[in-house]
């Protein structure tokens, strides 16, 4: 458990040193020189680039640049020789130059001449004794004058002492993007990216004859040149070499802070220019090459701590070097340079291929020719197609708009303009193919044209282009442009002016006398008159459009034309451009035009973003956190959208699969994917809807993690020139933002910036607040202000406070050091693809080390919020692993070696497991401030509604429970554990990534999101890899303990269960039961043996209450677990309505129930009772359930009011509504159930809020408040539509159905609606293992279709209801359904007479009784149906004795509905069946009842 300061970091120099650190001794302690170039001395020895070549001698050092950029070079004979050396050497060789070996002790080695006066190859080196290095090293010091070893510094050129003129010399060596870091006190460490750059090498041959000195002019004449030609666009010289009588210039474009658009393009442009200039002006210039690649490259740090460079290191660094010598006297480019200039191929040349040396697969290469006009104008063309497969999504605003233009140019005969203006990816080209289609349809003329940015230099390129295509000789071919041109111009304009357009278009008219006498203005007037005059009668035959998509590139002139067209000319213009503030002059008096409208293009919404990611992949659903890609990474730009899409389809990273298919039940957890995401809800159409159309829906593969998946070169490169628009500061701040994920608290952030207090931290902030880049959460997101434990003594309490009046002084706050927040700490990426461009730049090294540093300052807050008292989510978690390892103190995420190294991080202390030493003070006893109820039980249910009103309506503050802080524990998922895992994973902790993976999947659990608790379970299976068939073979990848694997075995069976894969999930349930050395037995005698066990047994073998202690509460781990493992496992059996089920369902509840006895926790006590109430009342065993209810209700005066108290309350306030509801008591059931909603929403518990809705639905449907069925609904509707709960929708839909049906023209959802549902539904696993809420719903379908005579309909939904019928229980939904059921039998029994059933076996009388009576012996429990299926009963029998005819509808349902004979609002069904167990509650309660639910639904 680690947070707390850094060591092992670089020591903080001060700026004198970090700049000496940069540079070598020869410049540092270099006597200050004149302007000009001056040559100076020195003698040493020379290392190749690759220490494979030496030299030594006397060298020359020269100076060149200007005031603001200098750069030393080192030039001489010698340096010549160290280049032949370095040439001659091959792998594992070293070369010496001929002066080298004449001053070296030549007995000591032996050698080969390779070159007579040149080179010597060496072979051996003789040596008398053992080698010591430091000897060696000492004598070497002797020679170097600077350097030391008896202190920690080596070079004494870090410690110099300050000197302003010093600094200014050495800061004009130093670039000035490096400075600005440098001076911000940016560490060496946080300097170094991984990014795509262009890169330039430029290499000048000149002639031998050259004197020295003037050789020397001239590589400053040409630093000079090339210094101002690149630094405009972007670019840097990093580096000079020189050797014999050549330079070379090392260029890079892009470096951090210099990034701008259009990169390649600059770059192809500056090295042409630099090669005509040098060539030009450069005396004794003998050959000049150039080469420019682009690609990824490391630039960075290189070196040791005390002497290092920023340099540039990659792949196309050395392709770049290479091309030089395999084409000289070119500018030539790689393949990726000539395809991102995205200039016109006619400026290109191929090139032939050459072998270069360590190039294996260079690609193609091509010669830059520079920018050649050619001799033609454009084509008709758009950016885009108008897609096929689907609609423009929202574009609403923006073609009515058009279509306001449009009217406004027919009607009133003007000229209007329309402009759209939006950012880059926002559909503007797309928008446009839409309005060039819809015109087209309508039988307009359009004249389309896409511009680029070099078509802004070309005067009237526009108008020119637009007017080929209206002469339509834009696609002819040259030789009949003139014919083809003249047969246009005929009749509208005179033959002696046709030869105006002969350099407009490329043509040879004759040459007129008239044009002949007319100067150049005249002309272009006559040119533009006779296009006015051709336009104007072209519009009177058929209305026309243009479309200029880019217009931001149009040039002056044409802007000038158009303006005077749309004042004289009744047409229309559309165009699209990114922004206004750029434009000419002629431009914005253009947009200052009554009759141009100029309309913003907004991003687009949510749905429709997920929408348009759906019919890109062609799907109809996709999971979570596929979801969440798209909507981190697009914020509603559907280029982005599209672009992502195509990635991860070439990828290859997801799965597809049939969602009509059938599903069948797997048996296997590693197969689940497809059914995982077919349990989710569907709200995308097909693009093109059919009948016969197949719906798929999309996974993600098991070993892909989409936070993994590099963005595209197309979008990194866009999101990395947003990047460097901004300072330095921001920079860095973004970039250790992005490591810590989409959201992130602002502690945890200055956590990672070292040297920045609070006050530095919220400035930058703020101006990314203001420029959109961040955007603070609401606080409903945030992590909690208050400590989640609760601290051991009033000291700690004292030194948090202490700690955070230091705070301001530099001292970075953890989260749990501030009790108190004044304003949101939470912020949020608000900019697309920023996040993910800038975690990209980090290499991986340093990558590592801060997901290190995260992980350990969140690992403290992995854990329930404050409000849950603390605890894991896995209740005891930490206490069951029994982690050994001492959490207490630091844990550094990387230190340096003493080897000097600036970027060698290692990882010295690894992340450590929570142990019990730092858990959290569970709370297992009554708080002082949390009164529990009074001593004295509750003996009924109205004595127990009564007193948690009581309690609920304290007044005070500190005692009314529901003004406590709701939960936060969703916020804990979303900022703490889901984090979490992900740096465990990357920095390769695997073992405390499986902990937060099931400690985030438990989580999800708890708030109802069972796909995410998959998600995270799926993570945590590929941790411990694929299960060998064999299971003695078993081996996991990751060491874990046994508790573990049974609660990721039990977490697995619950997902499982909510996916319908009832197979699997008893499998996972038993396996985690014998983990936890609690075996279930698997047949029909061990089941008889376990209960006799469980019965007599197990009652004289409870242990006693356990202590407060480690050891115990790992105990109580265990006990959980197993309960929760048998809770399971009966609601598992319960599904399958067979003898064999319910007896192994049975045993599984007394097993749970005798589990509960050993509890020390009353809160889990009476959840258990009221899980054994709800599975006696579905056995239809009345006594076990009013007992179990009764049982509840006692313990529950034992409570301490904690938040799990609270659960537990809500628990049996819905149980008992439950009850009320089965019994007939339906006004007690609304008071109840809406007491438990209140407590549920409070509690941020979905799953039982909606359970209580259903239960409030039922209850005011039976008592015909049809419009609180109305509020339950929508209540219901806003709960399950944000979860894609696919259960809760069909339960949703059976209640509108209902509605439907009976509901006297009240109407919730259409039956369209819910008949949709159903059909797209019905094979999930999930709704197939839920037989109750089946049966209701076909059976429903089926009466809507008698209804409506809709027989053959009928015939199908009623056919799968009588196979449900016999899978169903005496819960209430399967009571309701089968009431549904017997309703659609005997309304079938009395049409069989007419004939309308042809391919149905007749039904009998007899067959119909045998339901009833199944019925009233099967849903005992269930007694609030009875009197209405003793009036469908009644009817049968009728018609059976009379054999009369009656219309059901007419007789039957409209006497119990319309008369209300079903059930009278002042009876209860408990006098009338003998319930004794409760005291009665006189008819003048219910009067006070109706004023309650009143209020409720207020």
């Amino acid at each position: 458990m680690a947070t707390g300061e850094r060591v092992g970091s670089s020591p903080q120099w001060p700026v004198e040193a970090r700049l000496a650190a940069l540079l070598p001794d020869l410049l540092i302690f270099r006597k200050p020189r004149e302007s000009e170039p001056e040559l100076t001395t020195a003698q040493g020895v020379l290392l190749g680039i690759h220490v494979t070549g030496l030299s030594a001698g006397r060298i020359s050092q020269v100076v060149v640049g200007n005031e603001q950029r200098q750069h030393l070079l080192v030039i001489g004979r010698d340096v010549d020789d160290v280049q032949l050396a370095q040439h001659l050497a091959r792998a594992n060789e070293i070369v010496l130059s001929w002066n080298c070996w004449k001053l070296c002790e030549q007995y000591m080695f032996e050698v080969e001449i390779m070159r007579e006066d040149e080179a010597v190859k060496l072979r051996d080196m003789r040596t008398i004794g053992p080698f010591d290095f430091d000897e060696h090293f000492d004598k070497c010091l002797d020679y170097l004058p600077y350097y030391r070893t008896n202190a920690d510094t080596l070079r004494t050129a870090l410690e110099l002492d300050p000197d302003s003129a010093l600094e200014k010399t050495l800061r004009k060596h130093i670039m000035k993007n490096l400075l600005k870091k440098i001076d911000e006190g940016q560490a060496i460490e946080y300097i170094s990216e991984f990014r795509t750059m262009t890169m330039v090498l430029v290499s000048l041959e000149f002639h031998k004859t050259a004197w020295m000195l003037h050789f020397c002019h001239l590589i400053q004449e040409a630093v000079s040149y090339i210094s101002t030609v690149i630094e405009t666009v972007g670019g840097q010289l990093i580096r000079i070499l020189t050797f014999e009588k050549s330079c070379m210039f090392f260029c890079v474009f892009g470096l951090p802070g210099d990034k701008k658009p259009d990169e390649c393009a600059h770059a192809l442009d500056c090295s042409f220019s630099i090669f005509s200039f040098c060539w030009e002006n450069l005396a004794e210039i003998k050959l000049v090459s150039i080469s420019v690649t682009n690609g990824p490259v490391f630039c960075g740090m290189v070196g040791a701590v005390a002497r290092h460079e920023y340099t540039v290191i990659g792949p196309k660094v050395s392709l770049v070097a290479r091309m030089i010598t395999a084409y000289p006297g070119l500018v030539s480019c790689d393949e990726v340079t000539y395809l991102k200039s995205k200039l016109p191929a006619y400026n290109f040349k191929k090139l032939p291929e050459k072998m270069m040396k360590n190039i294996s697969n260079p690609g193609q290469m091509y010669e830059y020719l520079g920018h050649r006009r050619c001799i033609m104008f454009g084509k008709r063309h758009l950016a885009r197609e108008r897609n096929k497969n689907y609609p423009l999504l929202d574009r609403e605003k923006e073609l009515e708009a058009f279509r306001m233009a449009q009217e406004g140019c027919l009607h009133e005969k003007k000229g209007q303009a329309v402009l759209y203006e939006g950012g880059k990816g926002y559909g503007k080209s797309q928008l446009l193919a839409e309005i060039n289609f819809l015109v087209q349809k309508e039988g307009h003329r359009v004249l389309p044209l896409k511009l680029k940015e070099a078509d802004s230099k070309q005067c009237f390129y526009a108008i020119q282009t637009l007017m080929a295509i209206f002469f339509e000789i834009d696609m002819c071919p040259a030789c009949y442009r003139q014919e083809c041109l003249h047969k246009q111009l005929h009749g509208m304009v005179e033959e002696p002016l046709h030869c105006l357009f002969n350099d407009l278009f490329f043509v040879k008219f004759p040459l007129s006398f008239k044009v002949s006498h007319m100067d150049d203005l005249s002309r272009q007037r006559k040119i533009k008159a006779c296009f006015f005059q051709v336009l104007q009668e072209a519009v009177r035959e058929t209305p026309l459009i243009f479309l200029i998509d880019e217009a931001q590139h149009m040039d002056a002139a044409s802007w000038e034309f158009l303006g005077t067209l749309l004042s004289s000319v009744p047409i229309i213009i559309v165009m699209t451009l990114t922004s206004t503030f750029n434009l000419c002059s002629w431009a914005q008096h253009f947009l200052q035009s009554p009759q141009a409208v100029l309309v913003p293009i907004s991003k687009l919404a949510v749905n429709s973003l997920l929408r348009m990611a759906c019919w890109e992949l062609k799907v109809v659903s996709i999971p979570q956190e596929l979801q969440i890609y798209f909507l981190h990474r697009c914020f509603g730009n559907p280029l982005y959208c599209e672009v992502l899409c195509q990635d991860l389809l070439s990828k290859d990273v997801l799965l597809f699969c049939d969602l009509q298919k059938e599903e069948e039940e797997n048996s296997k957890w590693e197969t689940l994917s497809a059914n995982a995401m077919k349990s989710t809800m569907y709200s995308i159409s097909p693009a093109s809807p059919g009948e016969d159309q197949e719906l798929h829906v999309c996974t993600v593969k098991d070993n892909v993690t989409l936070d993994s998946v590099l963005l595209p070169p197309l979008l990194k490169e866009i999101a990395v020139n947003q990047l460097d628009q901004l300072t330095p500061e921001e920079q860095l701040l973004i970039k250790c933002a992005a490591v810590i994920g989409h959201s992130f608290h602002i502690d945890l952030l200055q956590h990672l910036l070292p040297g920045w207090d609070r006050h530095k931290l919220l400035k930058v902030l703020g101006a990314l607040v203001d420029t959109h880049v961040f955007h603070w959460c609401k606080k409903s997101q945030e992590l909690p202000a208050k400590p989640v434990f609760v601290p051991p003594s009033i000291k700690i309490i004292e030194q948090t406070k202490e700690k955070k009046k230091k705070s301001d002084a530099g001292y970075p706050l953890k989260l749990g050091e501030e009790l108190s927040l004044q304003q949101p700490e939470v912020l949020e990426f608000g900019v697309p693809l920023l996040r993910e461009a800038a975690r990209e730049l980090w290499p991986k090294a340093q990558q590592i080390a801060l997901h290190l540093e995260c992980a350990c300052f969140l690992q403290d807050w992995a854990c329930r919020c404050g409000s849950c008292h603390g605890g894991d989510f896995v209740p005891f978690h930490r206490f069951a692993i029994c982690s050994t390892k001492s959490s207490s103190g630091t844990s550094r995420f990387c230190s340096y070696k003493n080897t000097g190294s600036v970027l060698t991080p290692v990882i010295t202390d690894k992340l450590q497991l929570p142990s019990p030493e730092d858990s959290f003070q569970f709370q297992t006893k009554p708080s002082r401030s949390h009164e529990a109820f009074p001593s004295r039980h509750c003996r009924t249910e109205e004595e127990f509604l009564d007193q948690v009103n009581r309690k609920l309506a304290q007044s005070s503050p500190e005692k009314d429970v529901l003004t406590w802080k709701p939960c936060q524990c969703e916020e804990i998922l979303k900022l703490v554990l889901s984090p979490l895992t992900q740096h465990c994973l990357v920095i390769g902790e695997t073992t405390c990534a499986f902990y937060y993976l099931l400690e985030a999947a438990a989580a999800s659990l708890d708030l109802a999101d069972n796909y995410m608790a998959f998600f995270y379970l799926k993570k945590a299976s590929g941790l411990l890899g694929r299960p060998s068939a064999f299971s003695f073979f078993k081996k996991h990848k990751v060491k874990i303990s046994q508790f573990e694997e049974a609660t990721f075995c039990s977490l697995r069976s619950e997902v499982c269960f909510n996916m319908g894969q009832i197979t699997v999930a008893k499998k996972l349930a038993r396996q985690a039961l014998r983990l936890l050395k609690r075996n279930f037995p698997w047949t029909w005698f061990g089941v008889l043996f376990q209960t006799l066990l469980e019965k007599y047994w197990h009652s004289c073998s409870l242990d006693q209450p356990p202590d407060n202690t480690s050891e115990n509460k790992k105990k109580l781990a265990v006990l959980l677990q197993k309960a929760h493992c048998l809770s399971l496992l009966w609601q598992l059996y319960n599904v399958e309505a067979t003898g064999s089920s319910r007896r192994f369902a049975c045993l599984a509840a007394l097993m749970q129930k005798n589990s509960a006895e050993e509890f020390a926790n009353e809160a889990q006590v009476v959840s258990t009772y009221v899980a054994l109430s709800q599975f006696s009342q579905n056995m239809g065993d009345w006594e076990k359930w009013l007992h179990c209810e009764q049982m509840a209700i006692q313990k529950s005066s034992l409570c301490w009011f904690s938040r799990e108290g609270l659960l537990a309350t809500a628990q049996l306030m819905q149980a008992l509504a439950y009850t009320k509801l089965c019994l007939g008591r339906l006004d007690f059931s609304i008071r109840l159930g809406f007491k438990a909603q209140e407590i549920s929403r409070y509690l941020r518990k979905p799953s039982l809020e909606n359970l209580v809705l259903s239960v409030l639905f039922r209850s005011a449907f039976l008592k015909k408040r049809f419009d609180l069925c109305i509020h339950v609904l929508e209540t219901q509707w806003a709960l399950i539509s944000q979860g894609h709960d696919v259960l809760g929708l069909a339960c949703f839909y059976s209640a509108c159905l209902d509605l439907l049906l009976y509901g006297k023209g009240w109407l919730c959802r259409p039956f369209g609606e819910c008949l949709h549902f159903i059909q797209h539904y019905e094979h999930s696993c999930v709704l197939t293992s839920q037989s109750n809420v089946m049966l209701g719903v076909h059976s429903s379908l089926a009466m809507w279709f008698a209804r409506h005579s809709q027989w053959n309909p009928f015939v199908h939904h009623f056919s799968k209801a009588r196979q449900l019928v016999k899978r169903t229980n005496a819960s209430l939904f399967g009571s309701h359904g089968f009431v549904r059921f017997l309703e659609c039998h005997v309304l079938m029994l009395q049409k069989m007479p007419e004939g309308v059933f042809v391919h149905m076996p007749p039904e009998t009388h007899s067959q119909t009784l045998k339901y009833f009576q199944e019925f009233f012996s099967r849903c005992v429990t269930c007694p609030v149906y009875h009197q209405w299926v003793s009036e469908l009963k009644d009817s049968v029998m009728r018609e059976c004795g009379k054999r009369e005819s009656l219309s059901l509808t007419d007789t039957c349902f409209t006497r119990i509905w319309i008369e209300g004979q079903f059930l009278e609002e002042n009876n209860s069904f408990e006098a009338n069946l003998g319930v004794q167990r409760f005291d009665r509650v006189a008819d003048a309660k219910e009067t006070k009842d109706e004023e309650e639910i009143q209020e409720c639904t207020c």
